[in-house]
């Protein structure tokens, strides 16, 4: 049975005041142990399952900038990523520097005490938080004697563990390639392996003496065919998803788009709003693919609402590239839902880091659609903390998705923001053309409706389109 490390330190107060230029000897020369980051079992029958199917890790970060609030909130996140893979952490290490080793990712000489670490541990898997260049990769699994992954990889595993469409999996898959492709290696002599003969005698016979291709050279070849083939489907498969959303902007339906932080609640609030029934799970990334559902506003006027994939802190870009059409969801949207983490602990660093991806996808748009921040999970935190929140994002709709709190607020607040049709009508609809009538409560907003002998006699509020088949069926002339 695994004995779990008490991984307790202060930091020094002083810490959060040095610049990363005047870093002290003796803070240079530490490496930290974070406190509370190893995970917590919590029966025998769990025990034992972990032991054989979890890998046992140890976390290993470098501190450049910033506070020692953020350094530990961004280990503290690498714990929860981990976990997410199914890994049962062991010990949280953080390295001070100005900027990362460029050999070896925390130096030498930490090197050396991370081994003393793993041995002690008894960890098979070493994950480090940030993203490691193919030399340190190689340098640190040589020296460490175990299996090396950094930020990057753990999170495109995640997401290849939760990818259940057809676009989502082979867009977690062309990212998986994107960033294996410069790490590929070889190990002892398999790098030079020939696929060909070299002449002469001891070849493979005739037609396959040359000079050959090593296997290094073939598995590259593969893997760029195979992301060529993946960006064919993905190309297909986006021009069918554009052409669901062409649809829906024909129809000029407004879109509401849910985005924000992995695990900050957009399924439940997406639930909440309409019912939908979506996965919802106490996990980061348990929605990759989009779901949209329609809703409408209390005066009738629908609009729909997509849930979209969480964000993260350095986002991996391979992700970002791949998953650019799902993603573009967001940029054509009318109005962006912008869900935020009440409990976590920097919740300004969760917003930054959405904009961030936001930013990125949008840059090719026009414009940014316009954003509405609501402040989820308020039930789990105290009066001070949502002052706090109040005073970090005022104008932000404070909700809870698992109570219900603040929920028919949000859909007051949704329903101003959206654009409404523009164009007030009366209109006389003979019973015949009963599809004009479905569609008026479709895309636009009754204000009033009576049958009459003639026909269904309603005044609405519509988007010229529709006004325009309207026109023969006005009633007093009537076209505003």
């Amino acid at each position: 049975m695994t004995e779990n490390i008490d991984i307790s330190t202060e930091w020094d107060d002083q810490d959060e005041k040095l610049s990363t230029g005047d870093l002290a000897l003796e803070e240079r020369a530490a490496l930290r142990r974070v406190a509370g980051l190893s995970t917590e079992l919590e029966d025998v029958t769990e025990v034992e399952y972990r032991q054989l199917r979890l890998e046992r890790v140890v976390l290993v970060g470098v501190w450049t900038e910033g506070t020692a609030q953020d350094s530990e909130a961004s280990m503290v996140e690498l714990k929860l990523l981990a976990e997410t893979a199914g890994s049962e952490v062991l010990e949280g290490l953080v390295q001070r520097r100005d900027k990362p080793d460029p050999a070896t990712y925390i130096g030498s000489g930490k090197v050396i005490e991370l081994r003393e670490v793993v041995i002690a541990t008894g960890a098979d898997t070493v994950i480090c938080d940030g993203e490691l260049s193919p030399g340190q990769l190689r340098q640190l699994e040589e020296k460490l004697k175990v299996k090396v992954v950094d930020r990057t990889a753990l999170i495109l595993d995640i997401f290849a563990q939760h990818a259940s469409s057809r676009e989502g999996k082979a867009q977690v898959e062309l990212a998986q390639l994107q960033y294996m492709m410069p790490r590929l290696r070889g190990w002892g002599e398999s790098l030079s392996r020939q696929g060909g003969g070299a002449g002469g005698s001891g070849g493979g016979g005739v037609g396959t003496r040359g000079p050959g291709e090593t296997k290094l050279e073939t598995d590259r070849r593969r893997i760029r065919a195979r992301i060529a083939k993946l960006r064919r489907e993905i190309a297909a498969m986006s021009t069918t998803r554009e052409t669901k959303r062409n649809r829906r902007v024909s129809t000029q339906i407004p879109n509401v788009a849910i985005a924000g932080y992995t695990n900050a609640g957009k399924s439940s609030l997406l639930n909440a709003l309409t019912g939908a029934g979506v996965l919802v799970e106490n996990a980061l990334f348990a929605t990759l693919d989009p779901t949209t559902r329609r809703s409408e506003t209390k005066d009738g006027l629908p609009f729909t609402l997509t849930d979209t994939v969480g964000f993260v802190r350095h986002l991996p870009h391979q992700l970002v590239e791949a998953f650019r059409s799902t993603l573009e969801e967001v940029a054509d949207a009318d109005l962006l839902v912008h869900v935020v983490d009440g409990t976590d602990g920097l919740p300004e660093s969760q917003v930054a880091a959405v904009r961030k991806v936001i930013g990125e996808i949008t840059e090719k748009s026009d414009s940014m659609p316009q954003e509405l921040l609501v402040v989820n999970k308020v039930d789990a935190v105290g009066d001070l903390t949502i002052a706090r929140l109040r005073h970090l994002f005022p104008g932000a709709q404070l909700v809870s998705a698992h109570t219900g709190e603040g929920i028919e607020e949000l859909r007051e607040r949704i329903a101003e923001l959206i654009p409404s049709p523009d164009v007030v009508i009366d209109a006389l609809v003979p019973y015949a053309r009963g599809e004009i009538v479905a569609r008026i409560h479709r895309e636009g907003e009754v204000l009033s409706e009576r049958h009459t002998e003639e026909g269904t006699e309603l005044s609405a509020r519509v988007h010229p389109d529709l006004a325009g088949v309207l026109v023969q069926y006005a009633v007093n002339g009537s076209h505003a």
